[in-house]
């Protein structure tokens, strides 16, 4: 099972990689009733739903509503059960919880890696031990700039931190910015979306 701290939607997005627009359909819906609560006007999803909020994103053209909102309530109510079946299709929960497991990584990682400093570019989330900002760095992905060109032109970050820089745009966009270009290049790269043909035979 899944432990880890509650997450706001845009940290379940961005370690997930199920599109921001999509995890609040799945919460607007009603399938991970129980497992998200609203503390001062922002959504919070327990860290064990996130196989379930993944698993109802994979599985939205595979599956009826019905079938997907029971497969969905099995995930919650049996954390335990390494695989939901649900005639003809078979899913291994193990390899859902193994990219969630990646995506926390990547999160907790991506969040180790920066300070904000009022004393430092005016606040701004800057790479640990640096002035370099990091949705800039994000920004620069989003804009087309290799992680080689990036570190061409900031010798201090590796490629890691580089990487890292879109999973911290995507889960703490810039203020004032509705659009989170972060977010869509994050989606984009993701190539966890699972079609009919990549499911498990029953």
């Amino acid at each position: 099972m899944l432990k880890s701290r509650a997450l706001t939607a845009n940290e379940a997005a961005a370690a997930s990689r199920v599109p921001l627009k999509q995890v609040n359909r799945i919460i607007d819906a009603g399938l991970l009733e129980g497992a998200v609560e609203t503390r001062q006007g922002a959504r919070m999803i327990r860290a064990p739903a996130l196989i379930a909020l993944k698993l109802a994103y994979v599985t939205a053209e595979v599956l009826k509503p019905a079938a997907r909102r029971e497969a969905v309530l099995n995930v919650l109510t049996k954390p335990a059960k390494p695989t939901i079946q649900h005639h003809p299709v078979r899913m291994e929960m193990g390899a859902l919880e193994a990219e969630l497991r990646e995506g926390l990584e990547d999160l907790a990682q991506a969040r180790a890696m920066v300070e904000i400093d009022g004393e430092i570019m005016g606040g701004a989330p800057c790479f640990l031990g640096s002035r370099i900002p990091v949705h800039d760095i994000a920004d620069m992905l989003c804009n087309g700039d290799t992680a080689a060109a990036i570190a061409s032109a900031y010798p201090s970050l590796d490629d890691r931190r580089i990487k890292l820089a879109l999973v911290y745009a995507s889960a703490y966009p810039r203020r004032g910015r509705p659009r989170n270009s972060a977010r869509r290049a994050l989606e984009r790269k993701s190539s966890e979306r699972m079609r009919l043909e990549d499911l498990p035979p029953a």
